[in-house]
């Protein structure tokens, strides 16, 4: 981990009555203690796929800045300028973006049309491919040096929005080596520079002074990775971190509320069910876990009424989908469990998870299910999970994470081609319904075949969405103008600074 020292210069008694242009006036060095301050980050989870962009390790290096993407979505979910500063559809399949000049990768070399089809390639042809390309086939070409074509298979009204996402990420030439490794260290474009990884434990960047835009007030970023909740919380007690990510529910009524920030997102804490295996392959069995199921004691127990409870997929986070979701059809009856036994499965990374577990168990345990409780770590669960190992799964699942669309996260998790498909649902009905929904423009008529797709979802009891989640982010006094952004794309940028406690008192801002 890089740590820096900074010696700042004194004036002696004797200097104090003169003049002398070498003593740093008492301005310069309240500036100096507000720049070179490095910011102190908790992470919930370590990268587990040593930080390539081309998987979920993609939204830290967003969230550190230090990996950029052609667009990035404002806060209405529209796409803005960054590595890109124009774009327009060429025809129904393809799109023109225009680049920007004179931006320089943390290696030293610059943007151009071949680094950034080299990216865009890369991951439309990594095996797995991100997510956000689930369903869909990209092609890239230059259009001379400063500009690109992106196509793809079908039109995709989207696809500015999918070019935002953090797993899109463009950098330099050198990130990308044999085997399809990419390596984003020193190869990123943002303001800070990713300087070294050790392992799951740490992270640490510099500030780059060659970014294309405004420069980082901070010197650095010192991330730690800390899966345990209560060690999280710790820390921002003790001031050894200045950003703590996912702060348990539990933990949050012990801090000091002025540092506790609540940011709606669109999270849902759903319990998939095997629709292929075992006891859930039965459309009655699973009838009978969503009759059992009482959100009201997840929320006021497990949450302590820090969550909104489910009434689909999408929350209050979209505000749009109460309105135009429709009463769900269950044509089938709920069965008597009489003692089938499942497995109910969740990872322990998120504190609150192992607690629904516990009273998951308890209400289907009450409606007659014989429970088996299996917790492990994420990394150590996901590929169990993605094969079916398990009858049920509670996951916590950010639902707009990509696009700041519900469609990718739908298709992944619910179409017969899904990448993330832990209930095994395989529906035509739903595939077209997603295909449809996949294949409108923006808008409401996009929004209304959106939720015409999650009525199907529901009805086939795959996912039983429990409750949507807030994220509880904790920041020390001396932090500024950190980022509260319920996509979690987004943590600290060229804003965010430490203000030490002398320069952060309001005698020091009079």
């Amino acid at each position: 981990m890089n740590i820096r020292k900074v010696l700042w210069p004194t004036c002696g008694l004797f200097f104090a009555t003169t003049l002398l242009t070498g003593c740093f006036n008492e301005s310069h060095e309240e500036e100096m203690k507000v720049t070179d301050s490095r910011i102190k980050i908790a992470h919930l989870q370590p990268p587990r796929s040593g930080l390539t962009p081309l998987s979920d390790d993609a939204f830290k290096l967003s969230r550190w800045s230090t990996a950029e993407t052609l667009v990035a979505l404002d806060s209405a979910g529209d796409p803005q300028p960054v590595l890109a500063i124009n774009w327009q559809p060429i025809n129904e399949t393809t799109w023109r973006f225009e680049l920007r000049p004179n931006v320089h990768f943390h290696d030293g070399t610059q943007l151009d049309a071949k680094v950034a089809v080299n990216a865009l390639n890369t991951a439309a042809h990594a095996s797995p491919k991100p997510r956000i390309l689930d369903g869909v086939k990209l092609t890239v070409q230059a259009d001379g040096d400063d500009a690109i074509f992106v196509s793809t298979e079908k039109p995709d009204p989207l696809l500015p929005q999918r070019l935002s996402s953090p797993q899109l990420a463009v950098l330099s030439l050198n990130a990308y080596k044999e085997n399809g490794i990419v390596d984003p260290i020193n190869t990123g474009s943002g303001p800070f520079i990713l300087r070294h990884v050790n392992g799951t434990s740490s992270a640490s960047l510099d500030r780059f002074d060659g970014y294309w835009g405004e420069k980082a007030k901070a010197s650095g970023i010192d991330a730690s990775f800390v899966s345990d909740g209560a060690a999280r919380a710790a820390a921002l007690r003790t001031g050894s971190a200045d950003i703590i990510e996912a702060i348990p529910v539990s933990q949050a009524p012990l801090l000091d509320q002025t540092l506790v920030h609540e940011v709606p997102m669109p999270r849902t804490n759903t319990l998939y069910l095997n629709t292929q295996n075992g006891v859930m392959a039965d459309p009655s069995m699973r009838a009978a876990v969503r009759e059992a199921v009482n959100r009201q004691q997840l929320v006021d127990n497990v949450y302590e009424k820090r969550a909104d409870i489910a009434q689909g997929l999408l929350g209050p986070a979209l505000p749009w989908a109460a309105t135009l979701r429709q009463p769900v059809s269950h044509p089938i009856a709920a069965a008597k469990p009489s003692g089938a036994t499942i497995t109910l499965a969740t990872f322990s990374d998120r504190t609150e998870l192992p607690e629904v577990a516990v009273y998951l168990a308890q209400q289907l345990t009450a409606a007659g299910f014989n429970v088996k409780q299996v917790v492990r770590e994420y990394s150590q669960i996901e590929s169990d999970a993605l094969a079916g190992k398990f009858d049920a799964f509670i996951l916590s699942r950010a639902t707009v994470l990509d696009s700041g669309d519900p469609v990718a996260y739908m298709y992944s998790d619910f179409a017969c081609e899904g990448s993330f498909n832990i209930a095994q649902l395989c529906r035509p009905e739903i595939d077209q319904a997603l295909m449809k929904a996949s294949e409108t423009p923006a808008g409401d008529a996009r929004r209304q075949a959106i939720m015409a797709a999650e009525n199907l979802i529901l009805a086939s009891d795959a996912a039983i969405p429990m409750l949507h989640e807030r994220v509880i982010q904790g920041e020390s006094a001396q932090l500024k103008h950190a980022l509260r952004d319920p996509r979690e794309r987004t943590l600290v940028n060229s804003h965010t600074q430490i203000v030490p406690k002398d320069l952060n008192s309001p005698a020091s801002q009079q």
